[in-house]
């Protein structure tokens, strides 16, 4: 089954079950899952704890198989843990995998009403999947036995308010009204991408003010810009059509030493990726469908439906031949109205796709 985060630990006072699969990027939250699934397991009286790492395609599945048997009566409870790093366990893997899962199925059906939990628990953790890990035969035999949960990271709409409930969880809030929307969305600015460190900062806000309303003011003099930019983000902020925070963005990777190509290349997929699923719409095709096959879903799926219908095709055809300068001059080709240098370059041509996402979604 499948279960919010949010409702993992309200699931956890409930009893355990026997297996649990975290899946996701975000280190913070992933990491506040396995501390919350051992802690609860520890409570429930299981001492022992054996960690199992998959690294290449020669590990040996016999050890995680075995502890996840049937323990003897007298026996001590155990975690049994089992990180795949890659997400990508591999034939042999698969195959343990959905043993393990037919094993942990087989354990539950025989299980009384009255029986103290699990045993065994296993705790299996992975990196973000995508759409072929999720429907592959081992993910979904693991899903069908146990409980997934993904760790995602927070987007920077829903970062203000999780700042505001994780100083609530310290006894702190910011003032009422406009003052503390501004507040936190400076201290979401600071942070965004980087929930660890948005996670230090409102630990030190803990540690310099006492419980109650924290300022704006004193939030600025004490939060850092932690800001973690990747080109991901700066695909959301284009398509949203939100020109400030793209130059932020832009400004941020270069002062991180991104290279050009790597964000010319996020730029211009997202350019293609509009045009090819315009072109498709225009050929006839559902736009579910033809989204589907561009391979758009999440978050940029939701932003390109709301943009896309406001897009000319004519735009969009001008925007990949700008691409295709801006190319050029990331690898050293002038371009006759074109800044020379590839940074003043990306900025034009981000800044391009961003007002034209903007103005689409006005219309």
């Amino acid at each position: 089954m499948q279960l919010p985060l949010t409702q993992l630990p309200a699931h956890l006072t409930q009893g355990l079950r026997p297996l649990y699969v975290l899946h996701g990027d975000e280190p913070l939250l992933a990491q506040e899952a396995q501390d919350a699934i051992r802690a609860a397991a520890r409570a429930a009286g299981h001492a022992e704890r054996s960690v199992h790492t998959v690294m290449g395609a020669h590990f040996d599945w016999s050890a995680p198989l075995a502890a996840g048997q049937s323990l003897s009566l007298f026996a001590q409870k155990q975690i049994v843990e089992i990180r795949i790093p890659s997400g990508k366990p591999g034939k042999e893997g698969s195959a343990a995998l959905q043993q393990l899962a037919a094993q942990i199925a087989g354990q539950a059906a025989q299980a009384t009403p009255n029986a103290p939990g699990p045993g065994v628990l296993t705790l299996i953790t992975l990196p973000r999947l995508d759409k072929a890990a999720k429907t592959s035969p081992w993910f979904t035999a693991l899903e069908a036995a146990g409980v997934c949960v993904q760790t995602d990271p927070i987007d920077r709409a829903r970062l203000p308010a999780w700042i505001a409930e994780r100083m609530a969880r310290q006894g702190q809030r910011v003032p009422a009204g406009e003052e503390g929307q501004q507040a936190l969305r400076f201290f979401a600015d600071r942070v965004e991408g980087n929930l660890l460190a948005a996670h230090q900062e409102i630990s030190k806000l803990a540690l310099l003010y006492p419980p109650g309303e924290v300022s704006r003011a004193q939030i600025e003099a004490a939060v850092l810009n932690v800001a973690r930019y990747d080109v991901f983000k700066l695909s959301e902020a284009m398509l949203a059509g939100q020109r400030a925070r793209t130059q932020k963005m832009l400004d941020g990777l270069r002062a991180e030493g991104e290279a050009e190509v790597l964000v010319h290349y996020a730029i211009a997929e997202d350019i293609r990726t509009l045009k090819r699923v315009k072109d498709a719409t225009a050929a006839g095709r559902p736009l579910p469908l033809a989204l589907r096959e561009a391979r758009v879903w999440g978050q940029r799926e939701r932003l390109i439906e709301r943009a896309l219908p406001g897009l000319p095709a004519a735009q969009l055809a001008s925007l990949l031949q700008a691409a295709h300068f801006v190319d050029g001059i990331c690898k050293g080709l002038p371009v006759p109205g074109w800044p020379a240098a590839p940074w003043p370059a990306l900025h034009r041509l981000a800044q391009g796709l961003t007002a034209a996402c903007a103005a689409a979604c006005r219309r």
